[in-house]
């Protein structure tokens, strides 16, 4: 069985994206692995110290993997620990997962509206898809929802099916500027309504194009999914 992976590294990002891990997991009915990576950033070390650094980095997964399995409700929730950048442990077991979920930026980041490395990087190279919670704090869980939105005017196939996925599962009405009409033949339960650009949506879905997929994932005011072609 696939599961949700969440990269989490203790900052008020990663815990919104908690919030929307969580939230996949429980519409999916899948585990959830919540990983995080710590690595020595000052050159060689005796073991010693990397032993305080590691007993950190245990304490912080811990931390986050005790808030999943308070907030959920029977959802399995695994840990993963790794000694190394955290962009390439998350593109490393992403071939096993049915979804990756990231902040927008993690502790180390700017404060500034720019995507985190590690979100970008794994955005651009997971071999599932991608979700980036954009924005700290918990994720508020709206009363009237907007829709999912598909971008661009020619998605892919992987695309349309992961949104039209999404608004099944969170039984919200979906919106492109594409021609949707033959998906939505294929999903009858979900709405497709006309696009209208003034709309704020429930998450963005957009395709593994570099020019679009950095703009939306600096500018858009939503989580971001970024779908491969396969």
């Amino acid at each position: 069985m696939k599961d949700i992976v969440l990269g989490y590294d203790g900052s008020d990002f990663s815990m919104q994206a908690l919030d929307w891990a969580l939230d996949e997991a429980e519409l999916r009915k899948l585990p959830l692995t919540v990983a995080h990576a710590w690595q020595w950033p000052y050159g060689d070390a005796d073991e010693d110290a990397k032993a305080h650094l590691r007993k950190a980095a245990e304490h912080v997964l811990w931390h986050g993997a005790e808030c999943a399995r308070s907030s959920s409700s029977g959802v399995r929730v695994d840990t993963d620990l790794f000694e190394g950048p955290a962009a390439r442990r998350l593109v490393e077991i992403s071939g096993g997962a049915e979804l990756i979920v990231v902040g927008s930026r993690g502790l180390s980041a700017l404060p500034r509206a720019v995507v985190g490395s590690v979100a970008g990087y794994v955005a651009a190279h997971a071999d599932c898809p991608v979700i980036i919670v954009r924005g700290p704090g918990p994720l508020p869980a709206p009363t009237n929802p907007g829709p999912i939105v598909v971008a661009g005017k020619d998605p892919s196939a992987a695309v349309l099916e992961f949104a039209f996925r999404e608004a099944a599962l969170r039984q919200l009405p979906i919106m492109s500027p594409a021609d949707l009409t033959e998906p939505a033949a294929r999903h009858p339960g979900v709405r497709v309504r006309p696009y209208d650009s003034r709309e704020h949506p429930t998450l963005v879905v957009v395709g593994r194009e570099r020019g679009a997929t950095n703009s939306l994932l600096r500018h858009a005011p939503c989580p971001i999914a970024v779908v491969g072609t396969s």
